[in-house]
């Protein structure tokens, strides 16, 4: 690993460090001398890289979106009929609700971020906006903002909940926003 100026992974490692802490400890458990610790680079590179902490929460809470946008991607792209979409999204909300508690845990970090920091709250509205995007590929504008808090609702509800609603609660709650109930 390249220590000096040169390092082309420096800023990388920085961000993924800060993602790392914000799991473990919270945003407010993070500082640079935590980040660069972790990073394992020296406390300097935090200023060289990033204006403050919140230029850098910023950055990293980007990532963090442009992550979900790519789930949104790989499981809507394929879909070609109304049908297809649905199972998409249906698909999409079990792949979130499923996966890796720090993707939920960084998430419930932005959004309290949002409720507070107008700065973050266009993060989030700027995440949403392409999430509608790619529904809208499949969906009315209407529909494709409602699926969008169905996916965030259901997600959030199946990943706290002891015994989460199955698969078929899902595809019903999909199908009667899309008005495709049987």
């Amino acid at each position: 690993m390249a220590t000096g100026h040169t390092d082309p992974h420096r800023r990388a490692r920085i961000l993924a460090a800060t993602l790392d802490l914000i799991v473990e400890e919270g945003v407010a458990g993070v500082s640079h001398r935590k980040i660069a610790a972790r990073a394992q680079v020296p406390l300097g590179s935090m200023t060289y890289h990033f204006t403050g902490i919140d230029d850098l929460l910023r950055e990293a809470f980007t990532g963090h979106a442009d992550h979900y946008v790519t789930l949104f991607e790989q499981h809507l792209g394929g879909a070609t009929t109304p049908d297809e979409a649905r199972e998409a999204v249906t698909d999409l909300i079990h792949t979130l609700s499923e996966g890796p508690n720090r993707d939920l845990v960084l998430t419930q970090e932005l959004y309290t971020l949002a409720a507070r920091h107008e700065q973050y709250r266009v993060l989030c509205r700027t995440w949403m906006r392409r999430s509608r995007d790619l529904l809208e590929q499949h969906f009315s504008p209407p529909t494709a903002r409602q699926l969008d808090a169905l996916i965030e609702g259901l997600t959030l509800h199946r990943a706290m909940d002891d015994h989460p609603p199955d698969r078929a609660l899902t595809r019903e709650a999909v199908a009667r926003i899309t008005r495709a109930v049987p």
